[in-house]
Formats: structure tokens, sequence, C-alpha cells
């Protein structure tokens, strides 16, 4: 298992190692006291799965209270995942890093506390697994505009080309009015 810091420190990108033969393939997706080794300890309490069409961009999304890490991957076709760091107290605050996921490279992305998170599917579909370190609280849920002109993402959209949203992804406010952590 390979584990690489992102742009933004915290954020590591995860290469499994991969044992393949003619029957398939074996990896191993969590190993607490590797992953521990390289700084990652959370405890994970809840894990998440979504299923979404080309073009759905699902984010960027976070809780302002109970804060969760969430450990990503794609196990059916392709997205690109991005991280927002959301800490003001941080030098990057406001600065964000994005990874190609898909189920042919199986990368896993370790987002950590603190940060927003988003996803588009590239593919004609994408399932996409994710472990999270605390539980989800509607209460405390909020997002950020997906294209905010702050954050300049880079979303890999076909000119023209409009991402499916959800109501709440298509009313999310702008960085500079969103509840950020210290």
């Amino acid at each position: 298992m390979n584990l690489e810091e992102t742009s933004l420190p915290g954020v590591v990108m995860i290469s499994p190692t991969v044992h393949a033969d003619a029957r398939g393939y074996f990896m191993e997706t969590w190993h607490a006291r590797r992953f521990a080794e390289n700084g990652i300890t959370e405890d994970f309490v809840q894990d998440n799965f979504s299923s979404s069409a080309k073009s759905t961009l699902r984010g960027l999304h976070y809780q302002i209270e109970q804060p969760q890490g969430k450990l990503v991957r794609v196990v059916r076709g392709e997205v690109f995942d991005v991280a927002v760091d959301l800490r003001r107290s941080s030098p990057h605050f406001g600065r964000w890093a994005g990874a190609t996921l898909s189920a042919e490279n199986r990368q896993e992305l370790w987002i950590p506390p603190g940060f927003g998170h988003g996803f588009l599917v590239i593919s004609d579909v994408a399932d996409v697994e994710y472990k999270c370190s605390d539980y989800y609280s509607p209460e405390h849920d909020r997002a950020i505009c997906w294209n905010d002109p702050d954050l300049g993402i880079e979303w890999p959209l076909d000119d023209g080309e409009e991402p499916l949203l959800s109501v709440k992804d298509t009313n999310a406010p702008l960085f500079s009015a969103a509840e950020t952590y210290p």
C-alpha cells in the first residue's frame, strides 16, 4: 500500500497493493495499523454508498459540527473527487485538491475532518463508497457552491456542460458566505 500526500497537507491519495491473477483480484481497502503508521488514525463509524449517472455532481458537502473524515473509493466507473480546506486557521484555507478515482485505478482518497468534499461523475455511471469518521448529522449538514469563482475548482466538464445537481447543491451559498471551521 502506498500513501502519498496531495497538494493539500492531510489529504492523502492511497494506492492499495492489488493481488491479481486469472480469477480476479484482491486488495485491502482499510488496514488500521498501516494507515495509523501514515498518520490516519480515525475510527470509522459509518459507511456510505452512492450510485450516480454521468455528469452528476455531489458537493461540496461538510458538517459544521461533527466534521467527518472520509475515505473515498470508486467501485464502478470514474469520478473526479475534490477536497477543499475549510479551516480558517490553515495556511491552505480555500485551496482545493482533486483526483480521478476509478474502479480501474482502485485508488482511494483520504479527506480529513475540516475539509469540504464533492465529486463529479465522468463515466456513464459511478458507484462510490466512503467510510466516515463521524455520524451524519442533518442539522449540521452544509454545502458550498460547486462552481464558486473564489475556489476556482477545475471540474472536468465539457464546454457548456451543466452538471446534474440536487436542490441543496443548486442553492448552496458561495464560499465567502459559508460557515467554515475555526
